[in-house]
């Protein structure tokens, strides 16, 4: 059993740096970790759980108005992408908040398709972080089924 914990705990951390290196998540997440306790147990998986609905929100929307060609408000998309690119950035989601910086450029040109284009890979950078978040959770699920503790990673 012991050594099913150890081998968990190494996935766990490495797969935690590799999101890091890949530039998923920044020092923004680390934080939001440190919030986390035993009162709390599932604190981080909330937030994101409402980051992730958000999200969906955000982009139907931002999908929705740049729907209608040659009518598009553009300060409405622009809403949209600066709300979305402060919950980014509150949980330390750094690739879609990176996006987002340019998608508002392109908003404010009034730049059609360089917001399609970016609202196309801001939907494809939210979904792979939702994706590689929900692995990390179940590894930390399987950490605590096998009877371990989640490790503290340090990023720095």
């Amino acid at each position: 059993m012991d050594a099913l914990v150890a081998q968990l705990q190494m996935q766990y951390r490495n797969y935690t740096v590799s999101l890091y290196q890949q530039g998923f998540l920044d020092d923004q997440f680390t934080e939001l970790k440190k919030l986390q306790d035993d009162a709390s147990p599932d604190f981080v998986a909330e937030v994101l759980s409402l980051f992730f609905d958000d999200c969906v929100k955000l982009i139907g929307n931002m999908a929705r108005a740049l729907d209608h060609t040659g009518t598009v408000d553009f300060s409405q998309v622009g809403a949209s992408v600066h709300q979305l690119k402060g919950s980014s950035s509150s949980v330390g989601a750094k690739k879609v908040k990176g996006l987002c910086v340019t998608f508002k450029d392109y908003c404010e040109a009034n730049n059609y398709e360089g917001c399609v284009r970016c609202l196309q890979q801001v939907d494809i950078e939210f979904k792979a972080l939702k994706t590689k978040l929900q692995d990390m959770f179940n590894l930390e699920k399987q950490i605590i089924q096998a009877g371990g503790k989640v490790p503290q990673v340090d990023i720095n």
